[in-house]
Formats: C-alpha cells, structure tokens, sequence
C-alpha cells in the first residue's frame, strides 16, 4: 500500500483550469494516493470571508499536510495571497514543490525562490518530487 500523500494546492480560482488539471492528474496516477487540503472553491470563506478569516482558513488546511505545492505561473507573483501561503508554509516548514505550467515561458520568480523543489509539468516529475519532499 503506498503512502497516503497530504497535500496543499496553492493556486487562484481565476486560473482554475491548471488546478483541475493538476488534481486530475495526480487522481489518475496508478499507485499514488493523495488528500487534497486546498481551500474548496465552494468554501463561503473564499468569497465571503474576512482576509483574516481566508489566512485562517488556509493555515487551517495547511498545518496538517506534509507538503504546500505551488503552480509557478506567472500570475502568482501578482497574488496577494501567495506571500501568505509561503509564509505560513515557512513557519510550519512544510516543503514547497514549485510546478512551472505547462508550455509556460515565464515563472513566478517569488514562487521559485521559496520552492524546495522545481519541476516542469510532467507526471512522472511531479509525483516523484512529492515523495521526496513528504
């Protein structure tokens, strides 16, 4: 039986398609199991919520996990939320895996300069640095 992986998928509903993307990868990976504790986009928090109430709730879902993982698109470096989620992985020194977007020119530079690891989307790659990492 293979470990069951904890994660946290950092990532801005505005570019959700790269988040579906992802959990479905990692959904149809044989032999890898994995939780995700990313806030839910049908969470009232994210659209109702106080900015204290979403810091919460995210440091809510991120102390359980083994590892934060973060879609390096360029957008994130824009997002007033990913300096947070850095932060608080951090402090709970959660790992932070980095993934560069598919067929993508530019980075997060901020997102790369606090991952533990980068690495491209592929399956095989990504899999492979969560299990190092957690």
């Amino acid at each position: 039986m293979s470990k069951q992986h904890h994660v946290f998928i950092s990532h801005s509903w505005t570019y959700s398609d790269a988040y579906d993307r992802l959990t479905n990868l990692l959904k149809n990976r044989p032999g890898f199991n994995y939780s995700d504790y990313s806030v839910p986009k049908n969470d009232p928090i994210h659209t109702n919520g106080t900015d204290k109430e979403l810091k919460e709730a995210i440091e809510r879902m991120i102390r359980p996990c083994g590892i934060v993982i973060i879609l390096a698109g360029v957008y994130s470096t824009y997002s007033k939320w990913i300096y947070k989620e850095i932060g608080i992985a951090q402090e709970y020194r959660k790992p932070i895996l980095a993934i560069e977007p598919w067929g993508s020119e530019k980075t997060s530079s901020v997102v790369k300069n606090a991952a533990d690891r980068i690495v491209k989307w592929n399956t095989e790659s990504i899999v492979a640095a969560i299990r190092e990492l957690d």
